[in-house]
């Protein structure tokens, strides 16, 4: 295992010429643009030593043609494997699906929850089949808002036996007035011992917040998790739209400079060759 650079969990790609994104045409600085690749190593340069795709929200006609397309372009472009999208809350060819992922290498999925009602998360058909990923020895990213965290806690607590990672740490408004209950629902959601938390997402902010703020949400995520259950992401390419990436990076070694170099490992790369399986780069 390369021990410098960071093991990016959080890559998406926009194919447009072979898949479709109805939310990508709404976002300038997105629409009308392809994401590939070779584009995403221009970018990154050297700081990261492999990355994950992460399904990228494609219509629901082509979420399987993405993940068997994705499938064909890992070990290449330093892409070590990929998180799939999936649908837990449909019982019907559930079970299929699931095998067909484990042929193709897989190594976890996700659910956009944020764009779903929030009941769709609480039915014992969702659950079930979380259960079943977990079982197949696979994790499942959460993607809530702030709002939502009370049902996070309530299906990590109901999946116990999953290994579970929230994304882009909740999206907390950093310095809004949502802040205080964001801290409180990281807390409880840290006691659970399942559940991860991915550094991720919040580039955006950083342009309109001070560098204190950033920082006293990082440290407020160390304190609650510790730095064992933290894994870190790009969110490439919307990483772009706010800061970009090279700021995120600057960004994230500064507040790396705050922890242990054993904790700093962790955080860029070792929790996460762990929490997925990762055994070479």
């Amino acid at each position: 295992m390369n021990d410098q650079g960071f093991i990016d969990t959080h890559q998406h790609l926009i194919l447009r010429d072979q898949l479709s994104y109805s939310w990508v045409d709404e976002i300038p600085g997105l629409a009308g643009q392809n994401f590939g690749p070779e584009r995403y190593l221009d970018d990154v340069g050297e700081a990261f030593v492999g990355t994950l795709f992460l399904e990228s929200g494609v219509d629901d006609v082509d979420y399987k043609a993405e993940t068997r397309l994705i499938s064909k372009m890992v070990g290449q472009n330093k892409m070590l494997g990929q998180i799939a999208s999936c649908r837990p809350e449909q019982e019907a060819g559930f079970d299929d699906w699931l095998e067909e992922c484990c042929e193709l290498g897989v190594r976890g999925f996700r659910r956009i929850l944020h764009v779903m009602p929030n009941e769709v998360s609480t039915t014992e058909v969702f659950r079930k089949n979380l259960r079943k990923i977990g079982r197949k020895g696979m994790s499942f990213d959460i993607c809530m808002t702030t709002d939502q965290l009370p049902l996070a806690y309530d299906l990590a607590w109901a999946c116990s036996d999953q290994k579970l990672i929230l994304d882009h740490l909740g999206n907390p408004d950093i310095s809004g007035r949502s802040f205080l209950d964001w801290q409180g629902q990281i807390a409880r959601l840290a006691s659970l011992p399942n559940l991860f938390i991915k550094f991720s997402g919040i580039a955006s902010q950083i342009k309109a917040v001070s560098q204190a703020e950033v920082r006293n949400c990082f440290e407020h995520v160390v304190s609650a998790f510790g730095p064992e259950r933290i894994i870190w992401g790009s969110d490439w390419p919307l990483v772009n739209l706010g800061s970009n990436t090279a700021g995120w990076i600057e960004t994230s070694n500064t507040l790396l400079g705050l922890c242990s170099q054993e904790e700093r490992a962790r955080i860029a790369r070792s929790n996460a060759a762990s929490f997925y399986g990762l055994t070479e780069i």
